[in-house]
């Protein structure tokens, strides 16, 4: 289990030095409790940051080389996301937000224990804010509504069966990783429709997870910058009818 990186959490953040240090410890505790007999690693993407970011980052790295940086021009989280899992060396790759509204300890529930070994369920899993059993945790009925909005607009212009493909928390196999990401185009906010929609095309399988979710404060979510998702999620439909991303990977069984 130590021969190989078993797990690679990537963090995306733009300027997140009020939360990056807590964030960052908060996992470690968890990873060192519950996966001590495995190898793993901690990415934080900077994406261009223009505060202190970087150098917090760059300070833990001092004490604890498991946890590194991964610098990049600000290109928007798509970018960030893609910088990341290019530059993470795990079998399995975590992608997490940096406000840890998802608690560490549901990680577990991505994975099956079998015969003392760990066993994620699916090629992709989607921490999934609206599969059975998960729950919310103070969010605005305002931010719940747009969030049911963008989810209809996904399914309408671009991909269907999936009920929470926005949820900043999902893992890969370096597989999907290493086929999927290289024609990820998007820079914003709508990436993960488009990746989703390529795994589907390419025979991955993909469930939802169920979790609990805590709102935070400080969402960078804002009006235009949703409007702009929803156009990048109708180019990413539109793009899907015209054959644009095909197969990118593998076909079941292939």
């Amino acid at each position: 289990n130590l021969q190989h990186m078993f797990l690679s959490v990537v963090i995306p953040a733009y300027n997140e030095e009020s939360r990056i240090e807590s964030t960052v410890e908060t996992l470690v505790e968890f990873l060192d409790k519950w996966f001590k007999d495995f190898l793993w690693e901690l990415l934080v993407v900077n994406d261009g940051s223009i505060d202190s970011t970087a150098e917090i980052v760059s300070n833990i790295n001092k004490a604890d080389p498991r946890i590194r940086l991964v610098d990049t021009l600000h290109g928007g989280k798509g970018s960030a996301v893609r910088a990341g899992m290019a530059s993470a060396t795990g079998e399995w790759r975590f992608l997490c937000d940096a406000d840890l509204s998802m608690p560490a300890e549901n990680l577990k529930r991505f994975f099956k224990c079998i015969d003392g070994v760990l066993v994620p369920k699916f090629d992709i899993s989607i921490a999934s804010r609206e599969a059975t059993g998960a729950r919310r945790f103070n969010e605005p009925r305002s931010r719940h509504i747009k969030g049911r909005l963008f989810n209809y607009a996904v399914k309408i212009l671009a991909l269907r069966g999936i009920e929470d493909t926005q949820c900043g928390f999902k893992m890969f196999s370096a597989e999907s990783v290493e086929k999927l990401f290289p024609h990820q185009s998007l820079g914003g906010w709508a990436f993960d429709v488009e990746l989703l929609v390529m795994a589907k095309n390419s025979g991955f399988t993909i469930g939802e997870i169920p979790i609990d979710w805590y709102f935070r404060e400080g969402s960078k979510m804002t009006l235009s910058r949703g409007l702009i998702a929803v156009l990048d999620v109708a180019r990413v439909g539109f793009n899907n009818i015209l054959g644009r991303y095909g197969v990118v990977g593998r076909k079941s069984g292939s």
